[in-house]
């Protein structure tokens, strides 16, 4: 009966320790993912779909749309879990720490922007040769 008791409290022990550094694990790749930059494209997303939205209900639209990053941020992190260690997330988070990295997330958004539009300029371009060719 002691044997049984002493396994049950060291897989308890070992099921709470992976449950906190996933928990951890998981904070910390939140925390990367708004260092890059994220917080302001997604508050940019807020305000552009809820332009329309009128300016009396504006504050009430604001706090529930906010209410819903949690459920992305927690979905993009699962992403990045599944790509990156834990270690890696603590280089990253670093890096992003940096005046270096603070300048890289600063300007992400606007470089990605740019780059898709160069990106279907590009994919048009390629589109006129495929049709001349056949």
């Amino acid at each position: 009966m002691k044997k049984i008791l002493l396994v049950c409290l060291f897989v308890f022990a070992i099921t709470q320790t992976q449950a906190q550094e996933s928990t951890e694990f998981k904070s910390q790749t939140i925390e990367f993912i708004k260092l890059t930059g994220a917080v302001k494209a997604f508050e940019s997303a807020i305000d552009q779909i809820g332009f329309n939205v009128p300016e009396a209900k504006k504050a009430a639209y604001r706090e529930e749309a906010n209410g819903t990053l949690t459920g992305l941020y927690d979905k993009i992190a699962g992403l990045y879990m599944e790509e990156f260690t834990q270690s890696e997330i603590k280089e990253l988070v670093a890096f992003y720490n940096t005046s270096l990295g603070k300048k890289l997330a600063e300007k992400q958004l606007g470089l990605t922007q740019k780059a898709m539009s160069f990106g279907q300029a590009w994919g048009m371009e390629v589109s006129q040769i495929a049709q001349k060719h056949n």
